[in-house]
């Protein structure tokens, strides 16, 4: 059975980072890429900060913290991930860039090495195809925040080896993470039953239904939801909600996967959510504020 003992992660943003510290936190040697040296600096920081909050809650030592950050690596040339025995991608979605990634990943990786992508949304085969080893390639699909989420999607496509579903398992257990079995269709298991969930909620502020304030709170209190849709959506990023709404209404063409009007102006208007102060709520303040739609 294949083996992981290394990991190699290409992106450092968000999820590329938060998926090298819990690589590095299991106990692996982790290689992380960006673009270029600044963008390899904002990752490690963003590590860091990542890592001095679990202290602070307690979760973690100081010497716990230096030791994930000793095991983790970064650079700037794919080369250097030529003899990970895991390569996961958290690059843009995209599916060409994707493509393009494993194209240029596949002529440098060791025959046995791994790919792993972590999209949320795109056809794992596709990207699959692009390269020559079908069998070792798996989805990966974590949750943000990647370091307090439990949760990784293990997606098969109907050329993925059962070693390689048995190797990424063990990799995600071993890290602390909970895998599930999913199979290679757009959305998986958690977006295919999220986004329209969320994508409902902007409907119904679109309709009038209800106020932004009053659909979360009645979500977080009458179905005992952590966190409301809209505020949800916020989170997530309503670019990217958009984004995997248009990749899921092309693959299904089903009205509840097609992205409401609302959300396209708020995107068109630069309101992305919580990454830039503003989207359902404006969060300048000490606490978001509804904005008015």
């Amino acid at each position: 059975m294949t083996q992981i003992r290394s990991v190699g992660v290409v992106g450092g943003g968000l999820m590329g980072s938060g998926i090298a510290q819990v690589s590095a936190q299991g106990g692996y040697p982790t290689i992380l890429r960006e673009l270029d040296d600044a963008l390899c600096d904002k990752a490690r920081a963003s590590i860091e900060r990542s890592l001095q909050k679990a202290i602070e809650k307690g979760k973690l030592t100081a010497e716990q913290r230096d030791a994930t950050l000793g095991r983790l690596t970064f650079v700037t040339h794919l080369e250097r991930l030529a003899a990970c025995d895991l390569v996961i991608e958290a690059v843009v979605e995209h599916l060409d860039t994707k493509r393009a990634l494993w194209r240029s990943l596949d002529a440098l990786a060791a025959p046995h090495t791994m790919f792993a992508s972590n999209t949320s949304s795109l056809s794992i085969v596709d990207q699959a195809a692009a390269t020559k080893r079908g069998d070792r390639f798996v989805g990966l699909h974590f949750f943000n925040p990647v370091p307090a989420m439990r949760l990784v999607e293990d997606v098969r496509t109907v050329t993925t080896s059962d070693d390689t579903v048995d190797a990424a398992f063990d990799f995600v257990r071993a890290i602390g993470k909970e895998p599930i079995a999913a199979k290679d269709s757009p959305g998986f298991v958690v977006n295919l039953l999220l986004v329209p969930y969320m994508l409902d909620a902007v409907r119904a502020v679109e309709r009038g239904v209800a106020s932004v304030q009053d659909i979360d709170t009645g979500m977080q209190l009458g179905a005992g939801h952590p966190m409301g849709p809209l505020a949800l959506c916020d989170y997530v990023g309503l670019d990217t909600l958009q984004k995997v709404a248009e990749i899921m209404w092309a693959a299904y063409r089903e009205p509840r996967y097609a992205p409401p009007p609302l959300l396209s102006r708020l995107v068109a208007a630069g309101m992305l959510g919580k990454k830039n102060g503003r989207g359902f709520y404006d969060y300048s303040g000490d606490r978001p504020a509804p904005n008015a739609l």
